[in-house]
């Protein structure tokens, strides 16, 4: 009872120190890795000596094994594979020649500065041929880098990790066996890279069949389905060719996401969670394993090695394999500083730190000590300067512009035409096929379609606007269409027009805002739309009377009066939220509806109730609402316009 209470501590702390990590991470927007392994070597032997995970046996090996097939299926499901079709020729040279380029350098580095033997050099020099998604992936949400320079970075990192820890085998092998024959070398990697690959195929087709037909089983079962399929099908593989299975989860992962499943979105956050549950523990842990004095050992040597990996090697990689790519050198300068070393490295590493000294083989440590020098080095100095290489190189992306609208009624085509007259981009999406005619005579781009659907969304061109917006008159459907745009696309701004009392229950609630006004009775404004009953105008904040305006500019709106649209602030045209706080130089579009009757305001002289409204706001503007928006009887212009 002793001995299990003992493990349980271990994991628990091991669990705990993760996820404080991933949180500390998360709020100081650095990525993760720098506090997992401050926290392990914090907690391990060389620091509070409370978390030991040699305690844990070969059960290590096995939270290893079965933690980086999850870590690896959910980068091929992440994998976006029409950007991958834009840098293709780079990432295959990235995942083949540089992994060549990268084994040889590394392995004169290592040998000549940090004088390890020829066979331990290259088998180090195999272990840090890969990058990793835990690392990239957190460090590009931080770093906004072009669309280009993040897809080679991400599609390397997933690619790369099976290629490189099938590598590592064959060296190890080589070097355990060393009469073995070159062509015996080079066969055993293809053909654990192809057993991989063809059970990962088979595997990943089945599972996305088999969530398409079993309509019996629960959301929640169906992600336990696929985890316990990804398990089977790294079992299978391992069984049949050893370290063949991180290939195949790669590979089956990348299956199921072409499957385009209706539950993908739930799926990729199922196993997003499990991978930050998986990367936080077995850092922590094998962290926690490392001997820092073993590291010191190492000497200045191995410093210049890891430098020379990183100054020498990586640049050289990099421009063999961009040589004809369309890439610009400040976007290949930013490739070769960013190759950050993730979990398969260190979790490789210690296995065959453990694996060397059951042979009996001087080194393991060694190597060890090397990888995780290299991990911490790649980690701290790339990891936490790449956002000032990226200002520096000029390539970050620029705030998105830009807006898919789902909503082909009268306010949404209104706002269309906006954004298209103000230059940006705009896509319209409905199901109402009268209402997407309608779109089509005005010139607007528009899918018939559901907001729902991931294709049309990503077709829209989701990916790279600025804002997502739903205001279909149904406020419920708004919330769930701009709910699902945030889990799974994760736009800068998503507005909707929904109920303030379902606000409360959205998960999303701290994403999605509420657009224009509270409780906006679009119905109504619509109609007003339809029936020619509004002007459309703008206006400036200026001082002296800030104050004065904005207190007349609410009272405006919450007697219905006003409806603001849009706001152009810092050159930037931003649709206008709920809870919007006017500042001084907003540019503000809105519509204006005079509430009297038709008949009172013939009698009255027309329009002069909103003449006397606009009156009040300064430097008015208005603008003519578009005939193909409002109708163009003669009747309705004499109403409406000046």
């Amino acid at each position: 009872m002793e001995g299990s209470f003992e493990l349980t501590l271990q994991i628990v702390i091991a669990v705990l120190a993760g996820i404080s990590a991933q949180v500390i991470a998360e709020y100081l927007k650095v990525p993760s890795i720098v506090f997992l392994l401050l926290f392990g070597i914090l907690l391990g032997s060389d620091g509070l000596d409370v978390l030991h995970p040699h305690h844990l046996g070969m059960g290590l090996e096995v939270l290893v094994a079965l933690a980086v097939a999850i870590i690896l299926f959910e980068g091929g499901l992440n994998l976006e594979l029409r950007d991958l079709d834009r840098v293709s020729g780079s990432l295959r040279n990235l995942v083949t020649i540089g992994t060549l380029i990268t084994l040889i350098g590394g392995g004169i580095s290592a040998h000549y500065l940090a004088e390890f033997p020829w066979s331990i050099s290259f088998l180090y020099a195999s272990l840090v041929v890969v990058t990793g998604p835990t690392v990239i992936s957190p460090l590009l949400k931080q770093v906004r880098v072009d669309r280009q320079v993040a897809t080679l970075l991400e599609g390397e990192g997933v690619l790369i990790d099976p290629v490189g820890a099938i590598l590592a085998v064959v060296v190890l092998n080589t070097i355990l066996n060393s009469n073995a024959a070159p062509i015996t070398i080079v066969s055993g990697l293809i053909l654990r890279l192809g057993i991989g690959a063809l059970i990962g195929v088979t595997g990943g087709w089945l599972l996305g069949l088999l969530l398409k037909q079993a309509n019996f089983l629960s959301e929640d079962l169906k992600n336990l389905v696929v985890l316990a399929g990804v398990w089977g099908l790294f079992v299978l593989s391992q069984t049949i060719r050893s370290e063949s299975g991180l290939m195949a989860t790669v590979v089956a992962g990348i299956v199921v996401k072409a499957s385009s499943l209706p539950e993908e979105r739930l799926l990729k956050r199922f196993k997003g969670q499990l991978t930050v549950l998986c990367v936080s523990v077995l850092f922590v842990l094998l962290a926690a394993d490392l001997s820092i004095d073993s590291v010191f050992a190492l000497g200045w040597g191995s410093l210049l090695s890891v430098f020379a990996l990183m100054l020498i090697v990586r640049p050289i990689s990099v421009a063999f394999c961009t040589w004809n790519s369309g890439l610009n050198w400040r976007q290949k300068v930013f490739l070769a500083w960013i190759a950050p070393k993730g979990i398969v490295s260190a979790s490789v590493a210690s296995l065959f730190a453990i694996l060397l000294t059951d042979k009996g083989i001087n080194g393991g440590d060694a190597i060890k000590a090397l990888v995780f020098l290299t991990i911490m080095m790649t980690v701290f100095l790339q990891g936490l300067t790449a956002r000032l290489v990226a200002n520096w190189l000029q390539i970050t992306s620029h705030e998105a512009t830009g807006a898919v609208i789902v909503g082909c009624n009268y306010l949404g085509r209104l706002l269309a035409r906006l954004f298209k007259e103000a230059g940006e981009s705009v896509v319209l999406i409905d199901t109402d096929r009268e209402a997407c005619r309608k779109a089509e005579a005005e010139d607007l781009p528009v899918f018939q379609s559901s907001g729902l659907d991931s294709e049309v969304l990503t077709e829209a061109g989701i990916n790279s606007m600025g804002t997502f917006i739903a205001l279909t008159n149904n406020g419920e459907v708004n919330l769930v269409l701009a709910q699902r745009a945030v889990e799974e696309f994760q736009p800068p701004k998503v507005l909707a027009i929904f109920p303030q009392s379902n606000l409360n229950n959205s998960n999303s609630k701290s994403k999605v805002s509420q657009a224009f006004i509270a409780q906006l009775p679009i119905k109504v404004w619509n109609n007003y739309l339809s029936e020619g009953q509004v002007k459309l105008g703008k206006t400036v904040l200026r001082e002296p009377e800030l104050t004065f305006q904005q207190a007349h500019l609410q009272a405006l709106i919450r007697s219905g009066e006003l409806l603001p649209l849009l706001v152009k602030r810092k050159e930037n045209l931003q649709v206008v939220k709920a809870s919007e706080e006017w500042q001084l130089g907003d540019e503000i579009i809105y519509l204006l509806h005079d509430p009297r009757p038709k008949l009172l305001k013939r009698l009255s002289g027309g329009n002069q109730s909103s003449r006397l409204a606009l009156e009040k706001l300064p430097e008015v503007e208005e603008i003519p609402i578009a005939p193909a928006v409002v109708p163009t009887s003669e009747s309705t212009k004499s109403e409406v316009l000046p």
